[in-house]
């Protein structure tokens, strides 16, 4: 015993580097645990989760932030999600990136400053109240009034817009929620408006009749982003809103122009052009027709002065002209020109200076210029204009033909294409100075084939159109006014007073008072608040914004990167000077499991707390939670009505995802946990540019967080067992550690490298594969079933290896934690966090590659214990016979490893010799690998069938004929005079050494196999 006391008081050393905070066990699942362990029988996320809010409160959590080094901030923005709705896997992916960094950074010693914030998401917001309204009261916006439907919005977003930030707590975001902003507050609203005051003095805003993306239903330009694409194959009815019927796309229509003065041809007919199109009902609005200046079809126009076309629906003529960007294979190879609905055709047109001519109003009805067509719908008359043109003689063709339609993503609405007064901000000195971040090197882009993207966007240098007709956003802040001769002037200020100011000072004096001045309707779009973010959450344009920035890094979906990063970039540069990051790291789009997007219309959005929580078919049990929060398993039916009360989703839609849910998920969702939906989430590439989701993989990865609360359960016990407090442990420096312990440690050491450079590189994925296979394969399978022995039997190479999976669980679970920081919280409460280890003195690819052969061979005998349903009735002894001396030396120091580790009763060693004393007592037999084969032989319960072992043998017969062709091709290899002359010697070395490798393999099964 003494000498016990002795030995242990090297492992154990009484000076503590940290003194655990045994106050925070009160807050612990351990409340439900036995009196031996204090730690509950099993993982449970929900009491995990809620003894961490419970810790939170007195900033009790594990571990705490690094205070060995002081590194200065580091400081991130968290894209603001929409104020509609609930956190998506796309959110939560984001959410958990930028958290994995922040809760590491941490561990460094930096100061974090992770600001959240929410979106207005001005489109979005405003379908959702107008739907809710209509669901309501069956009234529109234009019923109430601008102010009142204002009011309803706040309304709203009082009363919903608090569950997007309680999805990002209880996701665990680690947000320093004292810097959260809205972007449409005070503050945001003053930034914007100084902004745009700004840019419009220097005269890059400016306002002008341009073509823009227009959603009839919403009567509002929209943006590139909020217009989805529906690729049609063939003919296709599609569900448009403001229509009883459905509209049939798919179509293309040849129709005839005649040509004024024409010839007459020989059978009678006028000299025509054959136009295609698959927008017939614009032909209204046709003011030319083009075609290519080197098509030989029209080749005999080339020489005329004009030629001039007869317009089928107007008492008019149109030219002919020839533009290089007119694509001969579309068609006939004559293409319509309507600049006012095409943005293809806005542009030649102003090549050729033609004027447009406008057929739809804002509701996306003809105007009342076009007689017998006005007022109706545009797509019923593309119908009325194609029997005209039939009657008219004029129509040649109507054939299927593959197209994309644009679809307003809000409304569902085919975008028509309009030419709208609107504001556009000049972007192209400030798209250079973007690029120019780049090309210098300033920036970084990871991953780095986004660059050629970032140059795509920018090169052009596109003016930028950023205002909307909506009501719900940031008005613009621009005043119009008339001079005396009766001219229109704009002026741009924050408030009244100040545009009256500046109207009178561009008048060159006058009144104010008896100025008349109108405030344009129209609201921003919500990407130009978006792009100041850095800044403006910073507090600009007060000076002090500067103590807050830039950020160290932005991090976002690739799908943004010109929509909001760019826009970032442009905007920081051109308002503040200085670049609001040098750093951008993109993630992947969120897919379902079969790599299909997440979207209403396919119905398979799965909500990340329906995967922490779960979700069933069933009706909703409410369970209480911290933090005035509420843990909801909730039916999946359930889920889709609140989302529908709330205007989210339409009814359609709802049925829709019912049906695809029940589909995707009969039997529910299981409860899975945050920590598991974190690790799930980051074990995908996030740099790859489609993530498939899987639930299935969640509830493993549940499984697997349940495996090391186990091991700490295991542990804890160990320590009862030998009465000692895992908290006494302080250093492995000096301690006698034996193989299998140097093993583990080293592994360790290689699993936290890898950690490491995975975070400086962002290649999480490679984190939570090492750390998965360290605490599953490493130590939960391997090493921890190798210690029961000695544990059991409370020797001293017992307390050695509790000292050891200590220093295993203490240091995995720290790197462990920014990926799942409520079970690591947890767990480290029972460990100390300062244990040292010197890493470096145990990293041995000898031993590496030794223990790895030994477990191999345990597997290869599980294997065939499994194949042939031997348990531990049969009491299996395992004989083990080595290959040459060499072997033997390795396999008889880990003898007793390879009992536990293959479940065996008992393990002998012998050499591979026709006359060994074991041979003939074995039932079944086989090999592992270039150190050993071995056989088993079992009690008289365990029977097996002439057939049964004929397909043993048949078995290892196919085995060596898989080993003869490996070996063939190695020797080829090494016969060839190329391969010799080229290979340096390691790979030679490999090659040989492959080669004997397979030989003895070869010769241990052929004595079985005869």
């Amino acid at each position: 015993m003494k000498y016990l006391q002795n030995f242990t008081c090297k492992v154990l050393q009484r000076r503590y580097l940290f003194q655990p905070r045994l106050s925070t066990l009160y807050y612990s699942t351990a409340k439900d645990a036995d009196t031996k362990v204090q730690l509950a029988a099993g993982y449970q996320p929900k009491q995990v989760e809620q003894a961490y809010w419970e810790r939170d409160k007195e900033q009790a959590n594990l571990p705490q932030a690094g205070n060995r080094c002081k590194r200065g901030p580091y400081r991130m923005l968290l894209p603001p999600p929409n104020v509609t709705g609930n956190l998506h896997l796309g959110h939560a992916l984001t959410a958990t990136v930028q958290d994995v960094i922040a809760r590491q950074r941490r561990q460094l010693g930096y100061e974090v400053d992770w600001v959240p914030g929410t979106d207005h998401a001005g489109i979005a917001t405003q379908v959702v109240v107008e739907r809710t309204l209509a669901t309501a009261g069956g009234k529109t916006r234009h019923d109430i009034g601008r102010e009142a439907f204002l009011e309803e919005v706040w309304k709203w977003k009082a009363a919903k817009g608090a569950g997007i930030v309680q999805d990002l707590r209880l996701l665990g975001c680690s947000l320093n929620w004292s810097r959260e902003y809205f972007t449409m507050d005070e503050q945001q609203a003053n930034a914007v408006n100084v902004a745009f005051e700004r840019l419009f003095d220097e005269g890059l805003i400016q306002r002008r009749n341009s073509i823009v993306n227009w959603s009839t239903t919403l009567q509002s330009a929209i943006s590139d982003i909020e217009v989805e694409v529906l690729d049609i194959k063939e003919p296709t009815t599609v569900s448009v809103p403001g229509y009883k019927h459905k509209i049939l796309f798919g179509r293309i229509f040849e129709f005839a122009y005649t040509v004024v003065d024409g010839e007459t041809l020989p059978d009678g007919s006028v000299e025509e052009i054959v136009v295609s199109t698959t927008r017939p009902e614009t032909i209204l609005g046709d003011v030319a027709v083009a075609v290519h200046p080197l098509d030989p079809r029209y080749s005999k126009y080339r020489n005329m002065e004009a030629v001039q076309l007869k317009h089928p629906f107007r008492n008019d003529t149109i030219p002919l002209v020839f533009d290089l960007a007119v694509d001969r294979d579309f068609g006939t190879g004559a293409v319509k020109i309507t600049p006012a609905h095409d943005k293809f055709d806005f542009e030649l047109a102003a090549r050729h200076q033609l004027q447009p001519r406008q057929v739809f109003t804002k509701d996306g009805l003809i105007l009342d210029t076009f007689d017998g067509f006005e007022g109706k719908l545009r797509f019923e008359v593309r119908e009325m204009i194609v029997q005209r043109l039939d009657r008219m003689g004029l129509l040649r063709q109507v054939r299927p033909h593959a197209m994309q339609l644009p679809i307003c993503s809000r409304s569902k609405d085919v975008i028509e294409y309009m030419i709208w007064p609107q504001w556009f901000l000049n972007c192209k000195e400030m798209a250079q100075n973007a690029l120019s971040e780049l090309h210098s090197g300033r920036l970084q882009i990871v991953p780095s084939n986004f660059e050629v993207e970032w140059d795509r966007w920018l090169e052009e240098g596109r003016d930028w159109c950023i205002s909307r007709q909506l009501w719900w956003g940031h008005q613009v802040p621009a005043y119009q006014f008339t001079d005396a001769q009766g001219n229109a002037h704009w002026v741009a200020a924050a408030s009244e007073q100040e545009a009256r100011r500046k109207a009178v000072q561009l008048l060159g004096g006058g009144s104010q008072e008896e100025l008349s001045l109108v405030r344009d309707p129209d609201v921003l779009d919500t990407w130009f608040s978006s792009a100041l973010l850095p800044f403006s959450a910073a507090g600009w344009p007060n000076e002090s914004y500067k103590e807050k920035y830039p950020l160290d890094i932005m991090q976002t979906g690739h799908d943004i990167l010109f929509f909001w990063v760019a826009r970032m970039m442009m905007m920081g540069l051109k308002l503040t000077g200085e670049a609001p990051f040098n750093k951008v790291l993109l993630n992947g789009i969120v897919c379902d499991a079969h790599g299909r997007k997440m979207s209403k219309s396919l119905g398979n959005i799965v909500a990340p707390q329906q995967v922490v929580q779960g979700a069933s078919m069933d009706v909703s049990r409410k369970i209480p939670f911290c933090l005035s929060l509420t843990f909801s398993l909730q039916s999946i039916i359930e889920g889709l009505e609140q989302s529908l009360a709330a205007g989210v989703i339409n009814e359609a839609e709802m049925e829709i995802s019912y049906r695809s849910m029940s589909k995707m998920f009969p039997k529910g969702i299981q409860e899975c946990g945050t920590d598991a939906l974190r690790f799930t989430l980051l074990s995908h590439n996030i740099k790859n540019h489609f993530i498939n989701f899987d639930v299935s993989a969640c509830h493993t990865n549940k499984l697997f967080i349940n495996k090391i609360w186990q091991a700490m359960r295991f542990t804890l016990g160990a320590a009862e067992r030998l009465n000692i407090s895992l908290h006494q442990f302080e250093t492995l420096d000096g301690v006698n550690l034996g193989t299998w312990d140097r093993w583990i440690i080293g592994r360790l050491g290689e699993t936290l490298a890898i950690c490491s450079d995975s975070y400086n590189n962002y290649n999480f994925h490679m984190a939570t594969a090492a750390l998965k296979h360290f605490f599953y394969q490493n130590l939960c399978d391997t090493y921890l079933e190798t210690t029961k022995t000695e544990i059991n039997h409370r020797t001293p190479t017992g307390y050695i290896h509790v000292g050891t999976l200590t220093a295993c669980l203490s240091w995995g679970l720290q790197a462990l934690a920014p990926f799942t920081p409520f079970v690591a919280s947890e767990l480290l409460q029972h460990v100390p966090l300062n244990m040292e280890v010197k890493l470096s003195q145990y990293a041995d690819s000898k031993l590496v590659a030794e223990i790895n052969d030994v477990v191999g061979i345990c597997q290869s005998v599980r294997q065939l214990k499994s194949m042939h349903k031997v348990s531990k009735r049969h009491e299996p002894k395992l004989t083990l016979f080595a290959t040459n001396a060499e072997s033997e030396q390795v396999l008889a120091r880990h003898l007793q490893q390879i009992q536990l580790l293959s479940r065996c009763e008992r393990v002998d060693l012998d050499m591979l010799i026709e006359n060994s004393k074991h041979a003939k007592k074995l039932n079944l037999f086989s090999t592992a690998g270039a150190l050993c084969s071995f056989g088993l032989s079992m009690n008289e319960d365990f029977g097996m069938t002439l057939a049964e072992r004929d397909n043993l043998v048949q078995s290892n017969i196919k085995r060596l004929k898989r080993l003869a062709t490996e070996l063939q091709k190695y020797r080829m290899r090494l016969d060839n005079e190329a391969f010799q002359l080229m290979a340096d010697k390691k790979t030679r070395e490999h090659f040989e050494k492959r080669v004997k490798e397979l030989e003895a393999e070869m010769k241990s099964l052929m004595p079985e196999t005869a």
